[in-house]
This record gives structure tokens, sequence and C-alpha cells, in this order.
């Protein structure tokens, strides 16, 4: 039984003087030649039928204008608001838009916004019913009497939704079911949440609701990030969760967010069953879902799911089971509830999907290297008791051998229980296998193929690859630059303040305490740590460059056979050969690092770097001796009588190691001015000593060395 309005006319809607409801027009006179009389009757009608429009997309599905048409008015009427400074909160213009806030208030709710008994298991489900029966007999209920309304759990963020006089008064995330953060900013840019009701809803109404992003949007959001290089969402609810609390209404509004509501928390008028508080939702704006039904008996509710059950990959939004819910409102006060949960409500979970589930998409991730990774975008399924919600195919010749398209419904594995993977069909729903592109989905370079790997062509001109790339060099495999991780560097990236490595040594404080997150501390933090690695010992220069096949131990080894940079540089671009008769240098790492160097992209960054940075001279010959051998030396921030990288030479010349991560293996943690807390976390994980500069200087005149410092 579906939820419907059979008492709601819309006609009075369309009946009244307003020509932006049916068939509006899209062309309108100039606004110098409105008067501001009639510039304010034009924004009133605007308003009133936007949101007509937004009810009937959004609380209905049945639209009567095309998108087009729609955002036609939604113009005009962002154009006459500027124009006579007639703005208001009211507006629905001022649901799509907003500046950064600074934080969230915690506001306690109207009503406890408790959580729900539940079980997988259907005798479970059926004493919940005995239960029910027996408590409202006991109250005076005839318990023949007991009707449920069963609704689809919906795997989202649940949110208290408050109206006065019909306008949203506030957006109040769950938080510990007593009181939740003030999201009302962030809720306003979501299309589903009405700024104002319709129709004559009750003076105080104070709604239930979840938002959740649609699976296909999900899917599509997550393909977007892969593409971008980005870190996928796990789950719908994950990305949910992650965008409410975005600081940001911006880019809230940016993100394929909606929202289903269920439940009246409270309300001046009240009806008297569930049933008819849900029939009066739509005729009000507040969307609901059709997969409702009312039933007379707990073995209809068992019905109901277990249908849900069988239609769950079809429905277009994630549920993890059903809530089934004791209709009468009175009943409902009757039965009570617990500190934790309402006692005349139940959800009746799924079982967890297992190993088996459809592809719904295939992304092409963009490594550091402009290797293509192909990824298989999941219906989230449980692989060893991990959600899995994308595998990797792994290059474009396995998807051939295994025939794998969109559709089919796989059996997914982890590898080292770890990586998913894609390791059969079961069933075939697509024909053939997913046909590889031929440009990068970034950049639209042409992709080249290397036996059965594919490669983007654009270089670090590859937006996917820049962010890579400057997380690399920022790496412990690079220069060690604490502070630039995947977040950061997105910030960096996306906010035009970086475009290649090069451009980090050329931020300023102001940059970096302009983004959010970032305070004077933590960007003095960052740009001392850049300072640091302006002279790199020439093998984590290297290194950090991210040559295909040439990581630290390839790179030690050039460095050791070459000395310095450039005469590195002259065999890479003209003596491939001779990169041959190094340690660790084949043939075939010999011409990736020729082709690199090729690149007109590459070398440009490359000296643009080489501009802000002078890798030191290894030094190949002489020395010292093994004052320090046994001992593992970690630094982070910056040593004010040598540099870091002076203080790393020197422990390695007198047989000790400098290596760039904390763990069980290190005996001393150097601290300098302004270090990264991430080597300091470790240290104490591992009870690894920490000393200051003046300890470390002590320690090597304890052994000696007292000539070599500087």
């Amino acid at each position: 039984m579906t939820v419907v309005d059979e008492d709601h006319d819309d006609s009075d809607a369309e009946d009244r003087e307003n020509p932006y409801l049916r068939n509006p027009p899209t062309e309108f006179e100039p606004l110098e030649a409105l008067s501001e009389e009639e510039a304010e009757r034009q924004i009133e009608r605007l308003r009133e039928a936007i949101r007509e429009h937004d009810r009937r997309y959004y609380a209905e599905n049945d639209p009567i204008i095309a998108d087009r048409t729609y955002d036609a008015l939604f113009s005009r009427l962002q154009a006459l608001e500027e124009a006579f400074d007639l703005a208001h909160t009211d507006s629905p213009t001022r649901s799509v838009s907003g500046e950064p806030i600074d934080a969230f208030d915690t506001v306690e709710h109207v009503a406890p916004m408790l959580s729900i008994d539940s079980s997988g298991d259907v005798a479970d489900v059926r004493e919940f019913d005995e239960r029910v029966r027996r408590e409202l007999r006991e109250a005076g209920f005839d318990p023949d009497d007991v009707r449920y309304v069963c609704e689809p759990k919906f795997d989202g963020v649940s949110m208290e939704f408050v109206y006065e006089d019909g306008r949203l008064e506030r957006a109040v995330t769950r938080g510990n079911g007593r009181e939740g953060d003030d999201v009302t900013r962030n809720a306003r840019t979501i299309g589903a949440v009405p700024g104002r009701l319709h129709d004559d809803p009750p003076e105080r109404f104070a709604v239930r609701g979840e938002v959740y992003m649609p699976k296909d949007a999900f899917q599509a959001h997550n393909r977007e990030r892969i593409e971008r290089g980005e870190e996928p969402f796990a789950n719908p609810r994950n990305a949910t969760a992650g965008t409410i609390r975005q600081l940001d209404p911006s880019v809230v509004a940016e993100r394929p967010l909606s929202v289903f509501y269920f439940d009246v928390l409270d309300a001046s008028d009240l009806e008297d069953t569930h049933w008819d508080e849900l029939r009066r939702f739509p005729r009000y704006g507040l969307r609901t879902t059709e997969e409702v039904e009312l039933v007379d008996s707990i073995e209809g509710a068992i019905e109901y799911r277990d249908d849900l059950l069988e239609r769950r990959d079809d429905l277009p939004f994630e549920i993890d089971g059903v809530v089934i819910k004791v209709d009468d409102r009175e009943a409902r006060e009757a039965l009570g509830r617990t500190a934790r949960h309402d006692r005349w409500s139940y959800a009746y979970k799924f079982p967890a999907r297992a190993e088996v589930t459809p592809i719904v998409d295939v992304a092409v991730q963009v490594g550091r290297t402009g290797r293509l990774t192909p990824v298989a975008l999941l219906e989230p399924v449980d692989v060893g008791g991990v959600t899995v919600s994308r595998a990797s195919l792994h290059n474009p010749e396995e998807i051939a051998a295994k025939n794998v398209g969109v559709g089919d419904t796989v059996r997914v594995q982890r590898a080292g229980d770890v990586i998913p993977y894609v390791e059969e069909v079961v069933e075939k729903g697509s024909e053939g296998h997913y046909e590889f592109p031929d440009r990068c989905p970034v950049c639209e370079s042409p992709i080249e193929r290397d036996g059965p790997i594919a490669y983007c062509t654009g270089g670090l001109a590859c937006d996917a690859q820049l962010r890579r790339s400057i997380e690399y060099y920022a790496s412990d495999d690079g220069l060690d630059v604490e502070g630039l991780g995947e977040k950061s560097v997105r910030q960096l990236v996306d906010s035009g303040l970086v475009g290649s490595i090069a451009d980090l040594y050329d931020l300023e404080p102001a940059d970096l305490t302009g983004l959010e997150g970032w305070g004077e501390t933590s960007a003095e933090n960052l740009l001392a740590e850049l300072e640091a690695s302006r002279e790199p010992p020439l093998p984590d220069f290297l290194s950090a460059l991210g040559i295909p096949h040439v990581g630290p131990a390839t790179a030690r080894e050039l460095a050791r056979e070459f000395a310095t940079f450039e005469a590195f540089r002259e065999a890479a671009e003209n003596d491939p050969e001779r990169l041959e008769s190094v340690d660790e240098v084949g043939e075939t790492v010999a011409e990736q690092i020729h082709e690199f160097f090729a690149s007109e992209a590459n070398a440009e960054a490359v000296d643009d770097i080489l501009e802000r940075v002078s890798p030191r001279e290894e030094q190949t010959e002489g020395g010292g001796g093994d004052e320090l051998e046994g001992l593992t030396f970690v630094f982070t921030g910056s040593l004010s009588g040598m540099t870091r990288s002076d203080a790393q030479e020197l422990v390695e010349a007198h047989g000790g190691n400098a290596t760039s991560s904390v763990s069980g293996n290190t005996d001393y943690l150097v601290v300098g001015e302004n270090p990264g807390a991430t080597k300091r976390e470790d240290a104490a994980e591992n009870d690894v000593p920490i000393v200051d500069e003046d300890e470390f200087r002590n320690l090597l005149e304890d052994r000696g060395l007292e000539g070599d410092l500087g």
C-alpha cells in the first residue's frame, strides 16, 4: 500500500493568478524597465511558483515544467533580488548558497530522537508483537485493533526539522538523541528541504527525516572523486554524514543529497494515527517514500520485509532493513519508551550482502605515474566482515579476460585481507565487457598502452597526476615534508594556490591561513618543513620526483653513480645505456627514466623545482667511521645549527641510519623547531626516545663527533 494524498487538490495552486506556474515565460522585460513595486510583485510570484515547483519535483515526483525552464525562473528571481536589494532569508534563492561557518551550535531537540530496537531474527520480531499486544491489553486497548506502519529503514543520517508558522527554523542532527548540531544553513541547500511548508501546516511542526544520497548519485559522485584522484566514500551513508557537517554550505549544495520524512516529533495539531500523518506530509511539501505499507498483523509486516529484501537492489536508495511502527498514537503513548528506544517501533534488519554483488559502474583512477586503474563501483557487500563498495579490475586485459561489464553480478575477494578485487562474473547482466576509454577521464589526454597497462600521457599537466605527485614528493619516500597529506594537497590544488610542485615553495602564510582548517601554527609548520627541504640529499630528491620505477633504493644507487643531479639528468636525457650499468637499473627502467625527461611537461616541471631547490651532491668517497653504527635516527622540524639534510648525511657517514618514518626499530627521534605531530605520536606509540637538538649534539659529542658538528 502506497502513501497517497487522495484529498488534496492541486487546482487551487494552478488557478492562482501566477504566470510562472504553467507554461511560464522564459524571456523577461529588462530590470531597468521595472518600478520597485512591479519588481516586488514579480518576486513574490516567482517565489510562490518556485516553491510549488519544488514541491512537485521533490515531494510528488511530478514536475510540470522542464529543468531548463525552472533554471530560467530561478535566475530571474536571483537577478531581481540583487538588483532591487530584496533578498530574504525565506527566499528559495537562499537555499543554494552560503558563506562558510566556523562551527556548529549544539541544540536540544524538541522531542527525544531515540534509537530503534532491532534484530535480524524473525523470532525476535514476533516477540516484539507479542509484547506490544500484551502491554496494550493491560493498558485497556483491544490488541486485535493493533495495526503497523511498515517503512524502509534508510541508511542515511537522521535529522530533526523544526517549522514555525510554516517556515524552517532549524535543522539538527540526531547527535546523542537529546541534542545535536545545528546544520540549518547546510540543510537549506538540499532541494528536498522546503524552506516554507505548503498548504495549511500546523503552527508548530517538528518532523524527523533521513538525509541520504541516492545510489545512482552516490556512484556518480564516487566516480568523479576516483577520476580526480581523490579517495572515494565507502558507502552512501558515509558520504551523507561527511557532507551534512561540512563547514561550507556551498560544498553541501554541490553534493547530491535528498531527504525522506517519516515521523512527527512534535506538533500543535496531531493526527490520531501515524498513517494519517504520513498522508498529509506531501501536502506540505515534505517528501515521503512510496515504499510504505499499513498492515493488520505482524505477519503482514514480515511479508513486507521479505518482499522489500527481494527488491532491495532495485531500490534507488540504500536500506538495511525495515521499521515496524504501531500506527495508533494513543497506543504509542501507552507503550512509552526506554532510555534508549521507543517501545512502539522495531527494526527488522536485512542480512549483510556476502561476497556476491552487482557492478553498477566502472571508474578509471589515474595514478601518480599516469597509470590507469579501472575500479568497479559495487552495491555495498560484506567481504570478510568489511563492507566493500569498490573493487579493482586491475587493467584492460583483465577486464576482457574475465568478460566483466556494468550490470554483471560478480564475486568479490580481498587480496591479503586488504585490497578488494573482482574474482569472477557470477551472472551476466551486460553484453560483452567494459570498453576502456581512449582518453584520460581527468585531462582528456590520449591513453597509451604498454602491454596490459594503460597510461595517461598528460604527465604533470594532468590534475590527478599532479596531486598524487605532490603527495609523493612530500611523502616518506620523497622529501618527508610533514603537513602535506591528501586533504591539504587537494585544498592547495583546488584553491589554485598550487599548480605545480614548484609552487609549494612560493606559498606565503596568508595563502594557507585563508584555507579552511588552517591556523597560523599549522601554516608556519608547513612553511618551515618546506624551507628545510630546499637542500635535500640527492637520493631523496631523485626518489621524490616520482620517476617511474625509481623508488628510494634505485635512487640511492643512481646518486652513488652520478653524484650530482646534473650528471644524472645528462645521462637520462642523452645516454640511457649508461643508466643500465647501475645496480637496480635495467633496460626497462632506463627507458622509463629517459621517457620521463623526454616529456616536455616533466622537464619544465623539474626545471621549475630546481629554481627553488638545490639537491646536495652525493659524497661517493672518503667520509667518517662507524661511531653511530647500529643506531637509527628520524628527524622532524627545523634544526638551527645545520639543515636536516646535513644531519641525516652526518648520521649515515658515521655508520648510522637516517630514516623518514618512526618504527619500533628507531632509536631516536630528533625534534627541531616547528615539528610535525605525526612523528611524535608514532614515537610515543613505539616507546622511541625523543631528543631535542641540544641532546642530539650531546649524543654525537659523547661518541667523539664534536668536529663534525656545524
